[in-house]
């Protein structure tokens, strides 16, 4: 199943539960849209008790229905957490596509992070998605999404790049690797345990590393290729599957955007300083935890490369905002200004520690995305924020969009502005969704995605923290 096919019918569907609009009469009091407790796939005690405490001091009802039904779906529907050879391991598929994509899964459960000092089964369920991910890296470092059944055949089996059994989808994304390295670094950062980091987990920072370098495309375009048979310009490359050409400038080639849609440009600017970010906290652990001065070096070494890269080759000169990042360029001069919806984008580089919220240049690329000026900004009666080319069609803005820009604002007005455009564009289902109309909430993509849905609830748990009162009705 294509990831931009609409799961939406009459009744309006919400992962596998139909609602009845009804419930959303003023004076019917908000229900829950969580599975009943008996077909929950995992339960967390601080998790429950964030939302317990979230409904009690919360006064606005419809943002504490919200969190409640948002804020754990990624547990409530979409975990499978089982030993291995004694070991934790947890498979993550997003929502409505049986497949555990790194980047998904890495950022459904990253909110929860928060949590796992004082709940020791939701330790262990991370311990579970780093410990697969490691694996999963190992069997293809060049694919974006797999299944839990390594011999199970995928629908994209006839794409021409080396498919293998257990592969869901082939499409080469920077970012694919850079979130594993985050959540790994997260989870020892809050726990210690090291446990997770043996020599399966090193050996993926190592082919991640010995990956990044083959993009680079310093003496050739390495052994990457990918071609799809599609009407779809974006779902497959160019250029007997290699993608356009590149000039060798110190950046990596992500083929992939985080939309999974293909790079015009292949130097993607987002997603190389993502992995600026994951190279220096890959050296980190394995220093720390290996004691592998070489590999540390190796891996500071391209960080620092891919840093100076960034600030010689991805800034540019826009008319109207200055000095801005480009979203993709390709070492010849050419620039690409826009930006995308998915994480890692321009908007949310801060939220990844990427840049500083203050960084000059951030800031004016922010006013940039966030304007018409960005081809993929959208500006309706209902909403306004990023979409992108993935779902096909103008108009529709990416809840992630609008999630980013609150996660990365320190202006309580827009922070309150982000908050009541969510809270009045999930259609009565009570959960994000991939895109809505601009104008029309109620057209809408995905009525089962969890990543926008938990993310969502991040967002919310933050405001909730730092300040409650952009919270009230």
């Amino acid at each position: 199943m294509k990831r931009s096919t609409f799961i939406q019918q009459a009744g309006l569907l919400s992962a596998g539960l139909l609602i009845n609009k009804s419930v959303f009469a003023d004076d019917i009091p908000y229900e829950s849209h969580r599975p009943p407790l008996a077909k929950r796939n995992f339960r967390s005690e601080a998790v429950e008790g964030a939302i317990a405490q979230f409904k009690a001091r919360v006064k606005d009802p419809e943002l504490a229905w919200l969190f409640e039904n948002c804020f754990p779906n990624t547990l409530d529907t979409t975990v499978f957490y089982a030993l291995k050879e004694a070991r934790p391991d947890t498979y993550v598929i997003t929502g409505d596509i049986d497949a555990m994509w790194l980047r998904d899964s890495c950022a459904q459960v990253w909110p929860y992070m928060t949590f796992i000092k004082k709940d020791e089964k939701l330790r262990n369920l991370i311990a579970g998605v780093i410990n697969r991910q490691a694996h999963c890296v190992l069997e293809d470092p060049y694919a974006n999404a797999f299944y839990r059944d390594e011999t199970k055949i995928s629908e994209w089996k006839t794409d021409r790049t080396d498919m293998k059994p257990g592969i869901h989808e082939r499409k080469y994304e920077i970012d694919s690797l850079c979130y594993p390295v985050r959540l790994a670094h997260r989870y020892w950062k809050e726990t210690g345990d090291t446990k997770p980091f043996g020599a399966e987990w090193k050996s993926s920072i190592e082919l991640i590393l010995q990956t990044f370098r083959q993009q680079q495309r310093k003496t050739s375009k390495g052994p990457y290729h990918f071609q799809r048979q599609t009407t779809s310009p974006t779902d497959t490359l160019p250029m007997s599957g290699y993608g356009f050409p590149v000039k060798p400038n110190g950046l990596i080639c992500s083929m992939f955007r985080p939309s999974d849609d293909a790079t015009i440009y292949p130097y993607l600017v987002p997603s190389n300083f993502f992995a600026v970010v994951s190279l220096k906290q890959a050296a980190e652990m394995v220093n720390a935890v290996f004691t592998d001065p070489k590999l540390a070096s190796g891996l500071t070494a391209l960080a620092t490369e891919v840093e100076a890269a960034l600030q010689k080759h991805a800034i540019v000169n826009h008319p109207e905002f200055g000095k801005i990042y480009a979203f993709e360029v390709d070492g010849f001069g050419n620039h690409n200004l826009m930006d995308d919806a998915n994480i890692p984008s321009l908007l949310a580089l801060p939220y990844l520690d990427a840049v500083p919220v203050s960084d000059p240049i951030y800031q004016n690329t922010r006013k940039f995305v966030l304007s018409d000026s960005n081809p993929y900004f959208y500006k309706g009666k209902a909403a306004e924020g990023i979409g992108g080319p993935h779902v096909g069609k103008d108009g529709m803005v990416w809840p992630l969009s609008i999630i980013a820009r609150g996660l990365t604002s320190t202006n309580d007005a827009e922070i309150k502005h982000c908050i009541e455009m969510l809270k009045t564009t999930h259609a009565g289902t009570g959960f994000m969704h991939e895109s809505f109309n601009q104008d029309n909430p109620a057209n809408f993509t995905r009525s089962w995605f969890a990543w926008a849905n938990t993310i969502f609830g991040e967002f919310l748990w933050e405001t909730y923290q730092k300040n409650p009162a952009l919270l009230q009705s």
